[in-house]
């Protein structure tokens, strides 16, 4: 129904599960380098960034690729990697920094066709994506919070995006004071759904990845939702789990949905209309970019 991605950077995760497709980014790397094999790889790239002269912020920029290319070897799809979450608001250096990440993983002897350039669902992020997909670079839009931002994203000829699920029922829990909500009630569930039914609906191509999950209730109700990503540990409560999955998501039944069309400033007021969006989506940001400074800092100490 449903092709898995592992929504991890862990080696080992990777290897047990078998997925399709995988991630890696700041926070990702972060967590798998308690494995042995990732602490290994971050010392050899450590010790040639330095060789070759190369500055912490530098050698920070090489990892996610190495970790990348080590997870390209295992899988048989793509691998998503994230563009510096510092320029989620700045287009021409999003595009310059998606260019530097394909021409490392080259060097690697991994080809663009095996990445998917990872940025954030703002405004400049999706121009950025516009510019990339037209150099045939695949990329993979995140922090998906909105029907607004999934319209800009295919407007813009994204080849895939990622609408969160648990991050949007956080937010709901929080300002509702409810403290769990059924899966067909779910407002993260409901959110993908809408963009799911809005694509196929209206003939879109862009591929539709729920992520963010926080149980496995609402992996269940989007199966038939084009891509998921796991975590290992959800991954982990699915295997043990036997009976029938039903369907839940399928293109026959989207019905019928009008075209929407968004310029910068309706994007904009969408957005500032939606104040979960807007708060999940600086937050996200905020989040990644913390993890990256946590990053640069472990390499510092290293050198």
């Amino acid at each position: 129904m449903s092709v898995v991605v592992a929504d991890t950077g862990s080696v080992e995760a990777v290897k047990a599960y078998s997925p399709v497709d995988c991630t890696t980014n700041p926070s990702l790397v972060l967590a798998a380098l308690g494995e042995p094999e990732a602490a290994e790889l971050l010392a050899r790239e450590i010790a040639k960034g330095h060789e070759n002269g190369l500055n912490v912020d530098q050698i920070t920029d090489t990892l996610p690729a190495a970790m990348g290319a080590t997870l390209a070897a295992l899988v048989t799809g793509r691998v998503s990697t994230e563009v510096d979450a510092r320029l989620s608001f700045d287009t021409e250096g999003s595009v310059q920094r998606a260019r530097a990440i394909i021409a490392d993983y080259a060097a690697r002897g991994i080809g663009k066709d095996r990445i998917l350039i990872k940025l954030a669902a703002t405004w400049e992020g999706i121009r950025a994506a516009e510019i990339l997909q037209a150099e045939g670079i695949d990329c993979n839009l995140t922090l998906v919070f909105s029907l607004a931002q999934a319209v800009a994203c295919a407007d813009a000829g994204v080849f895939l995006i990622s609408p969160f699920v648990g991050r949007i029922t956080d937010w709901h829990m929080a300002t509702s004071g409810k403290e769990s909500y059924a899966p067909e009630e779910d407002p993260g569930v409901l959110s993908v759904r809408r963009i799911y039914d809005y694509y196929k609906a209206n003939g879109i191509e862009t591929i539709v990845m729920g992520a963010s999950f926080r149980n496995v209730g609402q992996v269940k109700a989007l199966a038939g939702c084009d891509r998921l990503t796991i975590s290992p540990k959800l991954l982990e409560a699915l295997a043990q789990e036997s009976g029938t999955l039903e369907r839940c998501l399928d293109p026959q039944n989207a019905g019928e949905a009008a075209p929407i069309k968004l310029d910068e400033a309706a994007f904009r007021w969408e957005m500032n209309a939606d104040a979960m969006a807007t708060e999940k989506l600086a937050e996200g940001i905020r989040k990644f970019d913390a993890d990256l400074v946590k990053l640069k800092s472990l390499v510092a100490d290293r050198l």
